[in-house]
Order: C-alpha cells, then sequence, then structure tokens
C-alpha cells in the first residue's frame, strides 16, 4: 500500500538509574472502574427482563416505549473529577433510541445515540465523560422519542475521565507540526497515544526515526509529560518508509532484542508493530517478526503486543493473510491485529462502509487461522482509520465515517480502535502540509472526539 502521507523515517540495566534520576516516568496505575447494574437501579417506565443472551448480573431494564422513560443509578466517586461513563445497551430494531444523560440533574449528553446493535443478542458500549462530585452522584438515562430508550445492560463508571489502551491515536514527534499532547488530552479526554515511528539506525538498533536516541532527548521529555498527565503509550515500530527493525536484525532473536530494548526504556505495556511495504512483503521477514513477537510475550508475559498491516476493503490480501497464518502456526498468541482500511488503490460505498467490510475481512482471517470464535476474533482485532482525505484521490474518511467505524467497535467491542494521527486532526492552513492536517473541513481535534468515546 502506498502511504507517503505516513513516512517513517542495553536499557534493562539502566532502567532503575533512569527513574531514580526523574529521566523516566513510570505509567500510572489504571483507574478502578465501578459496575452498576440496571436492574439494581431506579426505573421509571421500564421492567426488568432476562429473555435475551448476553446481558450480565442478573437481566436488564426495558425501557416502555414513550418519552421520558428512565434509568436512574446511585454512583459514588472517590473525589471530585472527570469520570468515563459507559451504558452498554442492545437496540435490535434499526432505529436510533437517544437518551439524554444527565448527572445530579445536569444534562452531560444530550440525544446520545444508541444505534441499532443488529439484534437484541447483540451488545454495545456508549461511553461520555462527565465530572463527578465527591461522594454520592446520580445518573440518569432518559429517553427522548417515543420509541423509548434501549435495553440497558449495566453502567461503568471509570475515574480515569477516559478511554484507555483501546483508543490511542498516533502522534509522530519528529515532523507535521505535532501538537503538544498534554493540550490534546486536556481537550479531548484521550490518555493514551501511539508513538510513530521506530526504525533501525543503520543496525539492528532502534532509534525514532532511525536517528533520535530512546533515551534523554525530545521524544522522552514528551512521553514523561504524557505519563506526568495520567496517560500512557504505545511505541510503534515499522511505517511505510525508513529502515525497518525486521530488515536489519538477521535473526529473529536478534529482532527480539530490539524489541526488548524498547520495552526496557519506557516500561511499556504495549508495543505496535506496524509491519508495511519492504518489510511486509518478504515472507524471510514476517517470519522473523512473528518469531521475534514469540520471543518478546515470552519473556513479557505482561506486554502486549500489536500487529497492523494494511487491508483491502473485503479484509487482509494474501499476503496478509499469509502473515496471520504464520502467527498462529507459530503458536505466536498476538494479542490484536489491526487493519489499517484505507488507501484500498478502489473501493466502493462509503469509507465507514468499506472499513467495516475490510475489519469483518479480517474477523474471518483470525476465525479461520487460529480457529477463533466470532467473539474471541473481535476481541484480538482491530481498527487504525485515517482522519480526512488519505494518499488516494477517491478516500475521503469523514466524520460520519468515523462515527460508523465507532459504531461497529462499540457493537463487537474489538480490542483497538485508533487513527492516523493527531497530528493532522485539523483543519489546513497555511503553513500546514499534508502530513500536519486533514484536508476536510472540521474543528480541531473533532474526529479524536468521536474515537474517544469508546472504552473497549
Amino acid at each position: 500500500m502506498k502511504r507517503s502521507r505516513r513516512r517513517r523515517r542495553t536499557w534493562l540495566a539502566g532502567l532503575t538509574a533512569l527513574v531514580a534520576a526523574g529521566l523516566l516516568s513510570v505509567p500510572p496505575a489504571s483507574a478502578a472502574t465501578t459496575r452498576y447494574e440496571a436492574e439494581n437501579a431506579t426505573i421509571s417506565q421500564g421492567v426488568v427482563e432476562s429473555n435475551h443472551l448476553g446481558f450480565t448480573g442478573t437481566g436488564f431494564v426495558n425501557y416502555d416505549n414513550l418519552v421520558g422513560s428512565y434509568v436512574e443509578w446511585t454512583v459514588t466517586a472517590a473525589a471530585a473529577g472527570s469520570a468515563s461513563l459507559a451504558i452498554r445497551y442492545s437496540n435490535g430494531t434499526t432505529t436510533n433510541r437517544p437518551m439524554d444523560v444527565t448527572v445530579n440533574g445536569a444534562l452531560v449528553g444530550n440525544d446520545v445515540a444508541f444505534t441499532s446493535t443488529t439484534n437484541w443478542d447483540t451488545w454495545a458500549t456508549r461511553s461520555i465523560t462527565a465530572s463527578l462530585n465527591a461522594g454520592s452522584n446520580t445518573v440518569r438515562a432518559t429517553a427522548t422519542t417515543v420509541n423509548g430508550g434501549p435495553n440497558v445492560d449495566k453502567l461503568t463508571v471509570g475515574g480515569s475521565g477516559g478511554p484507555g489502551m483501546a483508543v490511542a491515536p498516533y502522534e509522530y514527534f519528529g515532523w507535521g507540526s505535532p501538537p503538544n499532547p498534554t493540550d490534546v488530552m486536556a481537550a479531548t479526554g484521550v490518555r493514551w497515544f501511539t508513538l510513530a515511528f521506530i526504525l533501525s539506525d543503520g543496525t539492528c538498533n532502534p532509534a525514532w526515526d532511525g536517528s533520535r536516541p530512546l533515551t534523554g532527548g525530545t521524544d522522552q521529555s514528551e512521553i514523561n509529560s504524557i505519563r506526568s498527565a495520567g496517560g500512557d503509550i504505545v511505541v510503534s515500530a515499522g511505517g511505510w518508509s525508513g529502515n525497518k527493525l525486521g530488515e536489519f536484525c538477521s535473526s529473529a532473536s536478534a529482532l527480539a532484542g530490539a524489541y526488548q530494548k524498547l520495552i526496557n526504556a519506557y516500561g511499556l505495556k504495549a508495543l505496535d508493530i506496524d509491519i508495511e511495504n519492504t518489510e511486509f512483503g518478504s515472507s524471510t521477514v514476517r517470519q522473523r517478526v512473528v518469531d521475534a513477537l514469540k520471543i518478546v510475550k515470552t519473556n513479557n508475559p505482561g506486554v502486549k503486543t500489536v500487529i497492523t498491516l494494511g487491508t483491502t476493503p473485503t479484509g487482509p490480501d494474501a499476503t496478509g493473510r499469509d502473515l496471520i497464518n504464520r502467527g498462529a502456526a507459530s503458536g505466536l498468541n498476538n494479542d490484536v491485529w489491526t487493519v489499517m482500511p484505507f488507501d484500498f488503490g478502489g473501493h466502493t460505498g462509503t469509507m465507514g462502509q468499506a472499513s467495516v467490510s475490510a475489519a469483518e475481512g479480517l474477523k474471518s482471517a483470525l476465525k479461520t487461522a487460529y480457529g477463533y470464535s466470532d467473539s474471541v476474533a473481535y476481541s484480538r482485532m482491530g481498527i487504525s482509520s485515517m482522519n480526512g482525505k488519505t494518499d488516494e484521490p477517491d478516500e475521503t474518511v469523514t466524520t460520519t465515517d468515523f462515527q460508523t467505524i465507532l459504531g461497529y467497535a462499540q457493537q463487537h467491542q474489538i480490542a483497538r480502535l485508533t487513527f492516523w494521527s493527531v497530528n493532522r486532526d485539523r483543519q489546513c492552513a497555511a503553513g500546514l502540509d499534508a502530513d500536519s492536517c486533514s484536508g476536510v473541513s472540521q474543528s480541531q481535534y473533532e474526529y479524536t472526539k468521536i474515537f474517544v468515546q469508546y472504552t473497549g
């Protein structure tokens, strides 16, 4: 796949010293979440039922079909601050069933969409961010149309005030007028970023864009600022351009050692291998990447591994399926397989529809290779879109397309929902090129604000 706009150009022993010296930020612990079942809440004009599959607890609430029916939870916050409110629901009709969401009587979500989940046994999650008081709070979800609300299973309250690792948009600091990541966090509620790109420095040694050091430089300073603001990072190795570690490391063990340097340098919880171009095209290198990640998984059982690859509108091509098949045949327990549904070289329908079709093709490839069920396949897959105009003249990924992709992610609870890139999540103006803006009319960070609604 062409990707001109995605151009990419032993630490463990010193890790303790880096932390002690204040040169390396330790990622914060994940904020706790609390589940509140709908059947235990206050219900007005609705009934508790259990005649469909897939709910948690002892049942769900079926809203009466009228305006004003509601479910109201009493939730407790240890301290005042921003929180994620995630409502799990099903909607077996083809009609949106919007609801107003209030916290302590104040409207925090106006006509929040609860779109179709295809059938009543399929559940999705709709999330918003709101401020809670210390102590007791009331959260109410009220139907705003004569169709009533959807079936509601539960409310999950998270103290982080934003999504976790599932939503980690790409940002690159080496070019593209990078925005301050903490400004993006404050404006959108996003907490994680996927930082691009790690390349070979001409040997089997990792460096930012192949030249900037892992520690002690501007990249590490940015990482420290993200973590100090309560966020965290995924490091991405690879991309379209530049020297790839998979090609410059001559063996799986050497490549695993290069990946290990990244894990050790930043205390990573997740590592993304964005395998494209010549690295993707070589069967020898594909196998080397698979075998290296097996070593990484063995040596770092708590670190999630992500493989990101191109796709056709119907799913991974023959090379992509070969990579997945090699992973399965080699026993690689990869956490997330992510497709990039753009730069197709031709597609039909909207880019949102093409993205969903590509994701369904990935699901089928994972089921075939690994023998997964649908639900397990969805839990092991992700989508990495591109906002605005892509590299292809017939492709523009609109905010409506992002809403379509978000709805798909919520319906199937996929593992990862991200995009290329935060640098481009703004309208073009003088001095900004295609690496620095979307090419469409939009408000600042409009695309990020859509995906940030996903909680995984």
